[in-house]
């Protein structure tokens, strides 16, 4: 088994999550559930802190510490990605989490059971959102509503903390898409799938790396990378005020013929504000699917990786077999 760790700028809690995940390790491997040879991939998204240098030395003095170091910063989908990819060659199931510890870490040993049990796809649900603000708990729960009225079937409560078998990861690498967001993608595999549920924790240290303007961005991706009902939403805007437009037309015609036509600056100007504006928004609702057409006909690396701990012969991928 591989836990795959995605870090920018962790250096605050590097210490405490190594701490916690060998534990389970060790916890796994005495109960004879995983092998010894299991790994705990860290893989630096170009931070700017000490946190490459701590993993480098994290993987000298404990023997189930790996390290990836992106050449810049990609992003965490991007970072997720590369850890997970790495890792499948030498690994049955990964394990993906992120390094703030706020996802328990007890809940891994349920995830193994469940893949020992056959499950491909293991998802880390939250049992409840107490530690969220109530701004952020009823945006989260209007997303997922949101998603689900759009066909996009997502798992509600379930970030990126899951287990996949090494045929799903394989499975996975087939998507090439630029615009990755991997809560949809995921359940799109459709092999064997089950839940886990646990409480969500205090970030241990340190500070949030999704502010509310990545949480936006986030949430726009993901609803324009899998659906195209805001295009639909576009055009049906645009036949109301069509017929809108039709209905004031007449309107003016018959006030015209009355001979009751006064001047209105105030209306004319008031259309002219509203239709502009609901053209620019038009405008940036197709700009938006157009940019990720001319992102995806590029084909660019997703990621770039820079350096790693492993050995020449993991690099290749050989030395299959650990759980």
């Amino acid at each position: 088994m591989s836990i795959v760790v995605p870090c920018f700028n962790e250096e605050e809690v590097l210490d405490e999550t190594t701490k916690e995940l060998t534990a389970i390790l060790d916890h796994l491997v005495k109960n004879r559930k995983i092998s010894p040879d299991s790994q705990i991939f860290f893989v630096d998204d170009g931070s700017r802190d000490r946190t490459w240098t701590l993993i480098q030395h994290k993987s000298e003095e404990n023997h189930f510490v790996q390290g990836v170091k992106l050449s810049r910063n990609f992003g965490h989908q991007f970072a997720l990605l590369a850890g997970m990819e790495t890792a499948v060659k030498i690994s049955d199931c990964i394990i993906s989490i992120d390094a703030d510890l706020q996802d328990d870490v007890q809940t891994i040993p349920k995830m193994v059971d469940k893949y020992l049990d056959g499950f491909d796809i293991v998802y880390g649900v939250r049992d409840k959102r107490d530690t969220d603000t109530f701004f952020k708990r009823n945006t989260a729960l209007a997303f997922y509503r949101l998603m689900n009225r759009m066909g996009v079937r997502l798992v509600p409560n379930h970030a990126d903390f899951r287990l996949m078998s090494r045929r799903a990861v394989e499975e996975l690498a087939h998507y090439h898409e630029e615009n990755i967001f991997l809560r949809g993608i995921v359940p799109l595999l459709g092999f064997p799938s089950t839940k886990v549920y646990y409480n969500r924790k205090e970030r241990f240290a340190g500070k949030s790396k999704y502010p509310f303007k990545k949480m936006i961005a986030f949430a726009v991706e993901g609803i324009t990378s899998f659906s195209v009902v805001p295009i639909k939403l576009v055009t049906s805007l645009g036949f109301s005020i069509v017929a809108i437009g039709v209905v004031i037309a007449v309107y003016t015609l018959v006030v015209w013929l009355m001979d009751h036509t006064i001047s209105g600056w105030t209306s004319l100007i008031l259309s002219i504000w509203l239709v502009g504006g609901m053209q620019l928004i038009a405008i940036g609702v197709i700009g938006e699917y157009v940019g990720k057409i001319f992102k995806e006909t590029k084909r660019r690396p997703r990621y770039t990786i820079e350096t790693s701990t492993l050995g020449p012969a993991e690099k290749q991928g050989r030395g299959s077999g650990n759980k």
